[in-house]
């Protein structure tokens, strides 16, 4: 291979010094040099200019203009910081509230509220099926007056609030009930700004739950909050595709861009059919990404995702408004990749994963705390993880340039890999029907669950090092105190007692027949949520309606 740029000799000169580092590796062995990238790329050991193959105008571009490959905004971080945005919640609202206050306190811009496993899945904290898990890695939510009192003293109308909840059982009863909180509070719903994740994949192939519901519905009530909020709620993002809970499932990079992306057509197809245009859909969606460990893959995957994104729906819909083919997106560092063994490790991976965000053009970021593999996050860890942001943004130079990885041979050949694999997925996809096809059938557990067990077996026989786990493992063991989160069902249990005593029983047994009806006939729930929480209607008792007509469905093995 010669180059025009480098000349035959300079060409001759790069493949010699490749040849040398592969044979030191021959010599050496590569158990701990990997040739590839965890997805699979692989990873030549010198790079020029002929791996970055393309048009610049066409494939980079500048900062804000399509195709966005190097930024949604023109000046990215030398104009405006990224939003940081930590994530807190576990035991009572109580208990979370006053860590959320403490995170604003200390230079929080943003707020991320995870809720316990019961809210996720739709259950009230005194429900059989789970009350042991009540205040368990998150926050318990049960009704309108816990959401009151979770965001007591948060001026909801100046700060973002992202609600960390992504399964349609529960997702728009939650928004429900914060709207009905925030009007209660006296704030205009149309002046509240946040994001819902609500992802229907979450119900159907990340997480599951003793009744899950059928995928085609899970999407339907996505849509439904979808819909809801592009005609009600101007500064809402209604969806943010969780790639972040794909890949910790155990997709790679690859696919995790390629879920999300399929995810965003199914979202604006199916806005489309129900009168909605692309464009006041399409503004307001947003994406959820991890960061992990292959730092020039994980640069390269954000690169990548928003000139497939932008490439994609210009393609599909020809929108009138080129905002509606930025791709944006909040990031949290990888939790699966920090490790029980030495948990202090964690604080190094957590930076280096935090600034893989940074230099991919993220436009929120919450770092995970050193001590996640082990709990709850103590407060000292979510301080120490909030300073991990704040060292990122104001020691490290990385926002004097707007794109400061650009024109980087690797990087530049690792976006165009990853965005060619991309495509050739969405293919696939398009292909068996659509995304919720591709959920129905089992294609999307199958492809997950393959990628999971081959990067547990890379793991278990060396061919992916993890420092303390299966490289200098050796270390007598390192402990740190463990956050014990403080006892939440007898305390939900009481509240969830007293609401059942004091609302107007009739008023929301009339509210869920009305939330039935929308559910048989098929209208827009929202409404009906927003109705039954306001009556005093409990998070199961919602939910239950759902499960009722659709749940039992089970993933398909094969």
């Amino acid at each position: 291979m010669t180059s025009g740029i480098v000349g035959a000799s300079g060409q001759a000169v790069i493949e010699e010094m490749a040849g040398q580092v592969q044979r030191w590796r021959e010599e050496h062995g590569s158990s701990t040099m990997p040739t590839w990238t965890e997805s699979g790329i692989p990873v030549p050991p010198l790079y020029g200019p002929e791996d970055a193959v393309g048009d610049y105008g066409t494939q980079l571009g500048v900062p804000g203009s399509p195709p966005y490959t190097r930024g949604v905004y023109p000046t990215m971080y030398s104009g405006r910081a990224w939003s940081i945005r930590p994530l807190a919640g576990f035991g009572t609202v109580e208990d979370t509230n006053r860590r959320l206050r403490l995170l604003l306190d200390e230079g929080a811009t943003a707020i991320n509220t995870v809720f316990d496993y019961p809210t996720n899945r739709g259950y009230d904290s005194d429900d059989e099926w789970a009350r042991a898990d009540a205040g368990l890695g998150g926050v318990a939510v049960d009704s309108i007056d816990d959401m009151v009192d979770l965001y007591d003293g948060v001026p909801l109308d100046e700060v973002s609030v992202s609600l960390v909840l992504s399964h349609p059982v529960a997702a728009g009863a939650i928004l429900a009930m914060y709207l009905a909180a925030a009007k209660r509070r006296g704030f205009d719903p149309a002046r509240l700004s946040g994001t819902l994740q609500n992802d229907f994949m979450m119900e159907t192939v990340v997480l599951t739950a003793p009744s899950v519901l059928e995928p085609e519905f899970a999407f339907r009530l996505s849509m439904d909050v979808t819909e809801y909020c592009t005609r009600h709620l101007p500064r809402w993002h209604p969806v943010s595709f969780t790639g972040y809970n794909y890949r910790e499932a155990g997709a790679d990079a690859v696919l995790e861009v390629a879920l999300v992306v399929a995810n965003a057509v199914a979202t604006v197809e199916a806005m489309r059919a129900r009168g909605l245009p692309v464009d006041p859909v399409a503004r307001r969606l947003s994406a959820f990404f991890t960061a992990g460990s292959d730092l020039f893959e994980e640069v390269a995957k954000y690169r990548a995702a928003r000139r497939v994104y932008h490439g994609v729906m210009t393609e599909r819909f020809d929108p009138m408004d080129e905002r509606s083919t930025r791709l944006r997106f909040h990031v949290q560092t990888s939790g699966s990749a920090l490790t029980a063994a030495q948990p202090l490790n964690n604080v190094a991976r957590a930076a280096l994963h935090g600034l893989a965000a940074v230099l991919g053009g993220a436009q929120s970021l919450h770092i995970s705390a050193y001590d996640e593999a082990l709990c709850i996050p103590s407060e000292t860890a979510a301080l120490t993880a909030l300073r991990t942001q704040q060292i990122l943004l104001s020691e490290t130079g990385v926002t004097r340039s707007i794109d400061p990885l650009a024109g980087s041979y690797l990087v530049e050949h690792l976006t165009d890999e990853v965005e060619s694999r991309v495509r050739k997925i969405l293919a696939n996809i398009d292909g068996m029907g659509g995304l919720v096809r591709a959920v129905d059938t089992g294609w999307v557990h199958a492809r997950i669950l393959d990628l999971a067990c081959q990067a547990t077996a890379d793991i278990d026989e060396g061919r992916r090092p993890v420092v303390g786990v299966n490289v200098s493992a050796n270390q007598a063991p390192t402990t740190v105190e463990t956050f014990d989160v403080p006892e939440t069902l007898p305390k939900q249990g009481e509240r969830l007692m007293r609401l059942r005593s004091n609302r107007d029983n009739d008023a929301v047994t009339n509210a869920l027949h009305r939330l039935e009806q929308c559910v048989v006939d098929g209208t827009n729930t929202m409404p009906a949520l927003i109705a039954a929480a306001e009556a005093g209607a409990t998070l199961g008792q919602c939910c239950d309606v759902f499960r009722h007509h659709h749940g039992g469905w089970r993933q398909p093995l094969r």
